[in-house]
């Protein structure tokens, strides 16, 4: 979650840009720095840490470019040092990026085959290699980003500056927000309206896929084919730039979709991407090897979270894993052994049944860990480690980034554990990793399929009562689904193991009765299809939510069926909990409910 800032203007940049970045701070980083054009040519200046280290050394050496770029990184490939810190820079170009190049190792390859040799760790290099490479065989710049971008694979977006081109900046979005501002004669490109909002309060959102030509008169907005397009302009109202919706309608859709941006960033603080293994940011006052049991407890959409992890610790490391709803964790007084791990999973870290159960463990003498999104809150204060997520602020009562940057945490965490007690192998680790780095592209192509799941919703918006199903992970899921559906929709919801459809819930379907099932295709697919038979017996209307394969294998007629991507088995949970998010938020749009407030819920619970 990098802060990317452009402008193009009439009097020197680089104070601006400084300014502009001041106002993403609160995305983290760990190194900044501004890139110009001194008389037509290139010029940086970079700083490991604070941006107070960047103006320092810019009041030194002074950048005096009416053109140029900025950038604040929070590190992902390669340390974070001046070397690896923003711009990036070649004789032709200079490049920022926010997010992540999942492809860069085999496009690393590649140019290097051709004799390109790289400077640094990072995948940001590579696309600024491959603009370059490109270049060198004659494109123009234009030509030359609008050859590159359908190469990379992953979510991000991208700010370029040409050495001798002082009217043109590009920008481009895959996944990752990118924002264009307008001036009088200058033009702005900016992570987000709150960065722009001392300059101008007239913003172009790009769209997913979009990239833009900017020049002092104007911008030239493309989409993903290279067709010229023309996206909205919005006037934003003074002191509504920190609430910013950006074009959405409402803070929950805002959020959903900025999904793909902050796992990326919470995996960039838990994952080694050049080397493919989870480096935990934190020291652990235990060894998991150690561990005979871990007691999991949370509230709401956080407890579902936790319940996805119990499958992850118990099938990656091999422990045992007891998960209790906070509320019911210290009245029933089980057993707790001093030593044993407490783990607590909250997005405010002010839950008050979470935390109370975290005293209880401490009390114990538990070790205790919390994953939180807070870190100033009285959750983290009092654990023993605190293992954030970096999901942003969550105005939308309703969680769901705070969810999957959660589920993001635990997997991270499972690994880590998996690898101490030797029941991953260190390529087993990099399958997963690997397969967690791609998720935040995938989680941005999921995204696409938003128009079909609206209209799904409208059929969805009739039923009285719907059903969610899923085996294994999905099972959790399906809970989800449910407690996202009725929270902000108020439709009867209930979310059950598939295999317990027989014991019970079977007698409620019928010819009006919506079923969802999240059946992503693995070693229990079968087993899964054999329930859907049941429900359509029973003339009951099935949702799918599947992969391609999936959608292939099941053979039985659907209401819908909602094709995802296909992915690592193990990471499916956080891929699928995009479409179980639209579905629920566009339903109780389209009943015309406040879905960023629905009524009785309040966004931090704390009391009992």
């Amino acid at each position: 979650m990098c802060g990317i800032v452009g402008i193009i203007g009439n009097t020197p940049v680089a104070p601006q840009i400084v300014e502009a970045l001041k106002r993403l701070e609160y995305r983290g980083y760990d190194s900044a720095g501004v890139a110009t054009l001194e008389y037509g040519r290139l010029a940086r200046c970079r700083a490991e840490g604070k941006l107070r280290n960047l103006e320092a050394k810019l009041s030194q050496s002074p950048l005096s470019g009416h053109i140029g770029i900025g950038h604040t990184r929070w590190a992902t490939h390669g340390k974070p040092n001046e070397t690896n810190a923003h711009p990036h820079a070649t004789d032709k170009l200079a490049v920022v990026h926010n997010g992540i190049i999942e492809n860069f190792r085999e496009l690393k390859a590649a140019l290097e085959a051709k004799g390109v040799r790289f400077e640094t760790e990072t995948d940001t290099e590579v696309v600024a290699q491959l603009v370059t490479y490109e270049m060198r065989q004659g494109r123009p710049p234009v030509e030359a980003v609008a050859v590159t971008l359908p190469r990379l694979r992953g979510a991000f977006a991208l700010a370029f500056l040409f050495n001798g081109e002082d009217e043109v900046l590009i920008g481009a979005r895959h996944g990752a927000p990118l924002a264009i501002g307008y001036g009088a004669d200058e033009m702005y490109l900016g992570s987000d309206a709150l960065a722009l909002a001392p300059f101008t309060d007239d913003i172009t959102y790009l769209e997913d896929g979009d990239w833009a030509i900017l020049r002092r008169k104007g911008a030239d907005i493309r989409d993903a084919s290279g067709a010229m397009v023309q996206r909205p302009r919005h006037k934003i109202p003074a002191g509504s730039f920190m609430a910013d919706k950006g074009n959405h309608r409402h803070f929950m859709a805002k959020e959903i979709h900025e999904q793909p941006e902050v796992v990326g960033r919470t995996l960039a603080h838990y994952v080694n991407f050049s080397a493919g293994r989870v480096e935990l940011p934190f020291e652990l006052p235990f060894d998991f090897k150690d561990l005979k049991r871990i007691s999991i407890s949370a509230c709401g959409t956080a407890y579902l979270a936790g319940l996805v992890s119990k499958y992850w610790f118990e099938r990656l490391a091999r422990i045992p894993v007891e998960i209790d709803v906070a509320s019911e964790f210290r009245y029933r007084e089980a057993p707790l052994e001093p030593g044993e791990l407490a783990l607590f999973v909250s997005q405010s870290g002010e839950t008050a049944d979470t935390l109370a159960s975290l005293r209880y463990a401490a009390a114990e003498k538990l070790h205790t860990l919390s994953v939180v999104n807070v870190p100033t809150s009285t959750m983290a204060r009092e654990s023993a480690v605190v293992a954030q997520t970096l999901a942003g602020v969550e105005v939308g009562v309703a969680s769901t980034k705070a969810f999957t940057c959660q589920l993001t945490v635990l997997l991270s965490l499972a690994i880590a554990a998996g690898r101490a007690r030797g029941t991953l192998s260190a390529e087993e680790e990099k399958e997963l990793v690997d397969a967690l780095i791609a998720v935040p592209g995938q989680m941005s192509e999921a995204m696409k399929r938003e128009h079909d799941i609206e209209i799904l919703a409208r059929e969805l918006s009739k039923a009285k009562d719907v059903l969610y199903l899923g085996r294994g992970t999905a099972y959790p899921l399906a809970m989800e689904g449910a407690l996202k559906l009725k929270e902000i929709s108020y439709i009867h919801a209930e979310g059950y193991a598939a295999g317990e459809l027989k014991h019970g819930p079977i007698a409620l379907i019928d010819e009006t009765m919506p079923v969802i099932v999240i059946a992503p295709f693995d070693h229990i697919f079968e087993k899964t299809v054999s329930n859907m038979q049941e429900v359509a017996a029973r003339g009951g209307r099935i949702i799918l939510i599947t992969d391609e394969k999936g959608a292939l294998e099941t053979g039985l007629d659907t209401l819908a069926t909602i094709v995802m991507p296909s992915v690592h088995p193990v990471v499916a949970p956080i891929l699928n909990s995009v479409p179980i998010q639209l579905l629920a938020y566009h339903t109780a749009v389209f009943m015309g409910k406040d879905v960023d407030q629905p009524r009785n819920l309040a966004k931090s619970v704390t009391v009992e």
